[in-house]
């Protein structure tokens, strides 16, 4: 990636032009009463109750019709912290499992790359679209959404000043329309190559912090058109913000002045085409996990600057010299564990989260009621204590669910070898160092 020479004032506007807003209402409503507690005004009906939804698939009936999302819940998830509520729409032929596993980038762009840079604060939701596209006829996506968000907010801890939608292409569409039809539940949107209003545009008169981002060359008119609308709806100054040359290989973005307090526009043109990962310095290139697009949404979401990934490392066994392996890099749920010459693949790189231990996106686990003898396996993390783990320091792994040692099966060293749960007698094959 080519380094950026811009000017640092181009920085301090992007940095300005942030939407994070704790515990206060989205609408100017004036000041609460003095007894009011905003940060409980904020907290949805799911907060200090027992979740009733995990991370997975999610089928519900909106409409008349079965839909589905696929909703990824913090592996730490604490039902009296109110988190940040994301939705991520996918494009034209797209599919939520793309949105939720990153596609060809995997784990590093889920979700559009929001979740790494969450951080276990945000829940995040990936719906399906009717023949995988946004047409919201009659309204019914918009629909679609209140119904995820009343499920939601009923079963789990959300902050109700803190949604956001994002999207490419017809993804960004369907958040355009949430835009205009459902301001006051929305906190933010970004906009990423949306060609026009394919998703409608109900309403369409209340201000929303808003961020476009258009490649140059992808009609970049109905760009601008669809960002003019927040432009006036919030209140900012005219202008004609910058944009990339042709040849440049690099994105401007713009904080526009005058907006109303708490309804930023932003817009970030890019020079490119039709691209939801557009990468600075390369041309043509698309690549979520090398692109500026995600880290820039984050920062627009919440003036947080994106945090630092956490440290990865792998589990040697010390009887075999081997590492803890999720077998055949798969990562469907329920892959096992197995043991294999040490690498730097991303299926032996760990992540330690609280005590859940992640790898390719998901939590290691045993079944719930695993005895001794069950197999190691991965699963999308839900926070339950089979997928908790204690480091101890002997070197043993075990289970916060049973009690039971991570274990190489029959204290093999071979290759491919199994690694189980077992009673704890700290040997040589039950033993782990970080590496």
């Amino acid at each position: 990636m080519r380094q950026d020479t811009r000017p640092r004032r181009w920085w301090t506007l992007v940095v300005a032009a942030t939407v994070t807003l704790t515990g206060a209402s989205v609408a100017e409503a004036g000041p609460a009463p003095e007894a009011t507690d905003a940060g409980t005004l904020a907290a949805s009906a799911g907060c200090g109750q027992a979740p009733t939804l995990q991370s997975g698939t999610h089928t519900i009936s909106s409409g008349g019709k079965s839909r589905q999302f696929i909703l990824s819940v913090p592996g730490n998830y604490d039902n009296t912290r109110q988190h940040r509520l994301v939705f991520g729409f996918h494009w034209l032929g797209g599919t939520m499992q793309q949105v939720a596993g990153g596609g060809t980038d995997g784990d590093v762009y889920a979700h559009y790359g929001l979740r790494r840079l969450a951080n276990d604060t945000a829940i995040l939701v990936a719906p399906q679209g009717l023949n995988n596209g946004w047409a919201n006829s009659g309204g019914e996506d918009l629909t679609f959404v209140d119904d995820m968000m009343r499920m939601i907010d009923d079963g789990l801890c959300v902050d109700t000043t803190q949604r956001f939608a994002l999207g490419f292409s017809y993804g960004g569409a369907m958040s355009y329309a949430i835009a205009c039809a459902r301001a006051t539940t929305f906190r933010a949107v970004a906009v990423i190559g949306a060609p026009r209003e394919l998703s409608g545009c109900s309403g369409g008169t209340q201000p929303i912090a808003y961020m476009g981002i258009h490649g140059i060359n992808d009609n970049i008119g109905s760009g601008r058109a669809l960002r003019d609308r927040f432009v006036r709806n919030n209140g900012c100054t005219a202008q004609n913000p910058p944009e990339p040359p042709g040849g440049s290989l690099t994105h401007i973005s713009t904080a526009y002045s005058g907006c109303r307090d708490g309804y930023p526009v932003v817009w970030a043109p890019f020079d490119g085409g039709h691209q939801q990962g557009p990468v600075d310095g390369c041309a043509g290139c698309e690549s979520g996990a090398r692109s500026w697009v995600k880290n820039e949404v984050w920062r627009f979401f919440t003036g947080e600057s994106p945090p630092p990934p956490p440290p990865t490392f792998r589990l040697r066994g010390e009887a075999s010299g081997r590492c803890l392996d999720v077998n055949g890099a798969a990562s469907a749920n329920g892959s096992q564990m197995i043991i294999w010459d040490c690498h730097t693949n991303a299926n032996q790189q760990f992540t330690l989260t609280g005590q859940a231990l992640q790898v390719m996106g998901k939590c290691l686990e045993i079944p719930s009621g695993a005895t001794a003898g069950t197999r190691a396996r991965i699963w999308d993390c839900n926070g339950g204590a089979n997928q908790q783990w204690t480091i101890n320091a002997n070197g043993t792994v075990s289970s916060v669910q049973n009690g039971l040692c991570l274990d190489v099966s029959g204290a093999g060293t071979a290759n491919g070898t199994a690694v189980n749960v077992w009673s704890c007698h700290a040997g040589a094959n039950q033993r782990w160092a970080r590496a």
